[in-house]
């Protein structure tokens, strides 16, 4: 009974004293109870710390233990010098066993190897996924190199708070992965350690971005948003999270590493998707030839569209840039204090640049400077979720109060565009996701996804140069509404992915906007829409900088050589 109480009374001692700092090497913090009760992925029964030190302390523990019984039953006492010994002397030993059981759980492992860059990273994490909050700057010169230049420019952008990167911390492998040569042209599929998002090797237009020139010296380049991204694998970044280590980690969970194992071999036995089995978990490698990164995803994710869903939104200020043929940018200088960036470009042996200043009241200030020391400027005011939601809500009130009147550059739906050119017999457009006169699918609806449907088209004229494409929709007589407008799309190309974003020209629809516009209609029944797409001889010339369905029709008369025409049914709340 005597040595029953000992030990309780030195369990009490201990207990009090945990609260306490503990003083000696390793802890410089008071133990949380809370942590005590969760040891991840501790084994009790193996790899304890069996050191010298730890070995001589327990001994120790033991005899003083037995003394101080032995004097307990001589004197009687419960509380004496021996017992408060021995108190103290388990905190030591639970101090040095505590020392060396650390989080080696893979959940931790992750947050760890974006800790090199922890400084410009908000890195935090719950039970399911780890939160990296980044303004997707990297600390390496930007667009040096770049000679297919579309004139955008590298911007901060807001991947914090509720727009984060979210890594799952328990990958799981996928029944049905999948594969960047198929999918995956639009969004990130991937996030560097240093908080700069990697994408699909291969562009909108499915073309190898790095053997096209788009890239600069780092793999990276901007998209239509100005976020600055890689689309090859930022081994660079080994330098500083070490050899060995991953340089970043795929949307599936599942990380990437450089061009050498932990054995210093470039790995020969890779999957299609850049990746294998190794210690009982799955890690993607980065290879010089293709796809140099991961070549998909091979783990479980979401996909909405064409991107893994969700992930952060960029913020683009401006409208998106064209194509600059012949530009080579050469020098990109930051000033990341005073928020100021100068890309210098050469246009035929001549330089240009880009200057730009984020000023204090969120605006951006651009002056585009040529060779011949002409300057325009530009102001820009970013844009946000709370903007698009205040002008969506204009363009809704615009339209109920004044449904019969537009701008004299808007398109006129009481003057319904036509064309003279005849369906072709041999030029022929098709979706591989409807067929015509059938149903339209609910994803690429206002009820669904609200994306671009994938199209193919083949049989176009002899002399083709470019393309032009129209959805359109006839809901009464006189009456005409236009969804979507591409044109110049190159004479190279026969099909646009879903999601497409980034192949030839947007022209404007009805709503004033770029881009797909997805239908909702309304009233009762299926009505009837149309995609047209019209091959041309010679690139189309426009009298309007703003180009309508009507503008684009004007346009081409003369240089169509043949259209074809897919026409499908949608019903407001079908499949």
């Amino acid at each position: 009974m005597k040595l029953y109480l000992t030990t309780i009374c030195s369990l009490l001692l201990f207990m009090i004293s945990t609260s306490q700092t503990l003083a000696h090497d390793g802890h410089a913090h008071p133990i949380n109870f809370n942590e005590l009760t969760y040891l991840p992925n501790f084994d009790a029964t193996a790899n304890l710390p069996l050191n010298a030190s730890t070995i001589f302390l327990a001994t120790l523990f033991v005899l003083i233990l037995l003394i101080a019984t032995v004097k307990v039953y001589r004197t009687n006492k419960l509380f004496n010098p021996m017992t408060i010994i021995v108190g103290l002397l388990m905190i030591c030993l639970f101090g040095c066993f505590t020392e060396e059981i650390k989080d080696t759980s893979p959940t931790s492992e992750i947050m760890k190897h974006f800790e090199p860059y922890q400084n410009t990273l908000e890195l935090r994490k719950d039970d399911t996924h780890l939160f990296v909050g980044s303004n997707g700057f990297p600390d390496h010169p930007m667009m040096v190199g770049i000679q297919a230049w579309q004139q955008q420019v590298p911007i901060p952008q807001p991947y914090k708070g509720s727009n984060a990167w979210r890594i799952t911390l328990r990958p799981k492998l996928s029944a049905k992965p999948i594969s960047g040569k198929k999918a995956l042209y639009s969004g990130a599929i991937a996030l560097a350690i240093n908080g700069v998002p990697i994408y699909n090797a291969l562009n909108n237009r499915g073309d190898d971005t790095y053997l096209a020139g788009e890239l600069d010296d780092f793999g990276g380049h901007c998209g239509k948003g100005d976020d600055y991204h890689y689309h090859i694998a930022p081994v660079h970044l080994e330098k500083l999270a070490g050899k060995g280590k991953p340089i970043a980690y795929a949307l599936d969970g599942f990380p990437i590493y450089g061009y050498t194992d932990s054995e210093g071999k470039e790995p020969a036995d890779l999957d299609e998707f850049n990746g294998r089995m190794e210690n009982d978990s799955y890690r993607y490698y980065s290879t010089k030839k293709f796809p140099y990164i991961n070549g998909g995803l091979r783990g479980v994710v979401n996909i909405r569209g064409d991107r893994v869903d969700p992930q952060p939104r960029d913020n683009p200020i401006r409208p998106p840039g064209e194509p600059l043929r012949g530009a080579k940018i050469t020098d990109f200088i930051r000033d990341d204090e005073k928020n100021t960036y100068t890309l210098k470009y050469d246009l035929q042996g001549k330089t240009n640049a880009v200057k730009y200043t984020i000023n204090k009241d969120g605006n951006y200030s651009f002056v585009y400077q040529n060779a011949n020391g002409k300057e325009t400027s530009e102001t820009y005011r970013s844009r946000n979720k709370q903007d698009d939601k205040d002008k969506d809500k204009k363009d809704k009130n615009d339209k109920d109060k004044d449904k019969d009147k537009k701008k004299k550059d808007d398109f006129d739906r009481k003057q319904v565009a036509k064309d003279d050119v005849p369906e072709s017999l041999t030029f022929k457009l098709s979706s591989p996701a409807f067929k015509g006169d059938e149903a339209f699918p609910k994803e690429f609806t206002g009820d669904g996804d609200g994306v671009s449907p994938p199209l193919e088209w083949k049989g176009a004229p002899e002399g083709t140069k470019f393309y032009a494409l129209t959805l359109w929709h006839i809901p009464g007589p006189g009456d005409e509404k236009s969804y979507w407008v591409i044109y110049n799309i190159p004479a190279s190309v026969n099909s646009l992915p879903k999601n497409s974003m980034s192949i030839g020209k947007d022209g404007f629809n009805d709503k004033n906007r770029t881009g797909y516009d997805p239908m909702k209609s309304k009233g009762p029944g299926a009505k009837q829409y149309n995609i047209t797409i019209y091959a041309l001889s010679s690139e189309p010339k426009f009298n309007k900088e703003k180009v309508t369905r009507a503008e684009l029709l004007s346009a081409i008369k003369g240089i169509s050589l043949a259209k074809s025409t897919l026409t499908y049914n949608y019903e407001r709340g079908g499949k």
